[in-house]
């Protein structure tokens, strides 16, 4: 497993570009050929998958706290330019939408063209405009509805930033406590090492001592046996 500091960066780095690439391949292939209920379709996997790849620069947001400040510029960079091509793939989806909405409309209107045995239409104005008042109404639906997935999947995030700083600051704590603890340790074995040494000097002068007794008592003896 690689513990480098911009590993997690480059993982979530890696995973946005492959939904980047999914989301412009759907753009440039399945959301533009495609026509109807397909096209639809494929908006809105790009919705979700634009939803993914949101969530992915929010993660390298928070991993780019932790890279050292001597690559961190390189790293920025490559946020940036991901915020970038983010945007510019929502805004792409933005009009297609318009245009899926713009089609929908036009192809109800002409629902009902009049004939020679039909002048006015099979259909009167009141029910094509029914109809495009409908088409308007389900393009508003499904914008509220991403609006509303964009909101809960926004609150999950900030839920999830504030759990990862939360955790961040018990392993900071759990770091100083540590430090703490190390300084202490490093203060009890100077002050275990200077007692063994007082230890050692105060056996050596005991010593010194009981020596000089000894050889005092001696001296002592030999002036009263001999004189």
């Amino acid at each position: 497993m690689d513990n480098s500091p911009t590993a997690l960066f480059d993982s979530y780095e890696q995973d946005f570009r492959q939904i980047i690439d999914s989301i412009r391949l759907k753009l440039d292939g399945e959301g533009k050929d495609e026509r109807g209920e397909q096209r639809r379709a494929a908006l809105r996997r790009v919705e979700m998958e634009l939803d993914e790849a949101d969530e992915m620069i929010s993660q390298m947001e928070i991993e780019i706290q932790g890279i050292p400040q001597s690559i961190k510029p390189q790293y920025q960079n490559r946020l940036k330019t991901a915020k970038g091509d983010l945007v510019r793939f929502k805004k792409l989806s933005k009009d297609l939408h318009s245009q899926v909405s713009r089609a929908e409309l036009l192809s109800s209107g002409r629902v009902g063209t009049p004939t020679s045995d039909e002048p006015y239409g099979p259909t009167s104005d009141r029910t094509r405009l029914l109809a495009g008042t409908a088409t308007l109404d389900d393009g508003t639906r499904r914008l509220q509805e991403s609006q509303r997935i964009a909101l809960e999947t926004e609150d999950q995030g900030a839920e999830i930033l504030m759990n990862l700083r939360t955790q961040r600051e018990q392993i900071e704590n759990s770091r100083d406590t540590l430090r703490t603890a190390d300084t202490a340790i490093d203060r009890a074995s100077g002050t275990l090492k200077k007692m063994i040494r007082r230890m050692y000097q105060q056996r050596v002068v005991t010593a010194a001592i009981i020596v000089v007794l000894v050889l005092v008592i001696a001296i002592i003896l030999w002036e009263k046996v001999f004189r």
